[in-house]
């Protein structure tokens, strides 16, 4: 519908523009036109950021802009959240996610995306910010009962407590009670088979796609 992309078109625009109040504006509108609020997420605030993080990593543009077009996000993102979160109760339960940015790490614009979609398709997410040490994954894990341990890293330093985590795990005599999927900038499947993770995701959608997969042979083996 006509009105559909051009609302999309405006969510995207603020997004290019770092304007917070448009991007509040145009996610109220999206609701107000009934779209499906994942899929003005993705197409009117997750694309447009992925191509700034691809114009940033070409050296097109310089990091202000991106975080300020990260900050619209956030602000355009709350007001979809509600609708994500009300989906997400109506959903039937397919996990327990505990997610975080790794310690030494405060970039969360990807990890930010995949809690909001993971929890508009049916997982209660519990999103642990940034900078977090590695006994708070696994004592939130063991606390909230969890199934599924998230962790996200940008850098190709931090990335390496994705391996100490479970190396953690497993000093631990826990490493089988839980499902680990790693993501971020410098991740790769090549690393997490590697590391011994369960799963890697580029994305947020991604992301979903493998969890609902794993999801679904839970539930066949039941």
């Amino acid at each position: 519908m006509a009105e559909h992309e051009a609302i999309i078109e405006r969510m995207r625009d603020s997004i290019l523009e770092a304007d917070d109040d448009e991007a509040v504006a145009a996610a109220e509108a999206a609701l107000a036109a009934g779209m499906d609020p994942l899929a003005a997420l993705e197409a009117g605030f997750s694309e447009p950021i992925r191509e700034l993080g691809e114009a940033f990593n070409r050296l097109e543009i310089f990091l202000p802009q991106l975080v300020l077009s990260a900050r619209t996000m956030q602000a355009g993102l709350k007001v979809l959240e509600r609708a994500l979160t009300t989906a997400a109760r109506e959903a039937a339960r397919k996990g327990v996610v505990v997610i975080g940015t790794v310690e030494g790490d405060i970039h969360d614009i990807g990890k930010t995306i995949v809690v909001a979609m993971l929890r508009s398709a049916g997982y209660e997410v519990h999103d642990l910010g940034t900078d977090v040490p590695l006994p708070q994954f696994i004592n939130v894990a063991e606390q909230t009962h969890a199934d599924i341990i998230g962790m996200s890293a940008l850098l190709s330093t931090t990335m390496l407590r994705q391996r100490d985590l479970l190396e953690l795990l497993q000093l631990k005599g826990i490493r089988d009670k839980y499902f680990v999927i790693v993501g971020g900038a410098p991740a790769t499947q090549a690393w997490a088979d590697s590391i011994g993770a369960n799963a890697f995701a580029r994305d947020a959608h991604e992301a979903v796609l493998c969890l609902n997969a794993r999801a679904r042979n839970v539930t066949s083996r039941a």
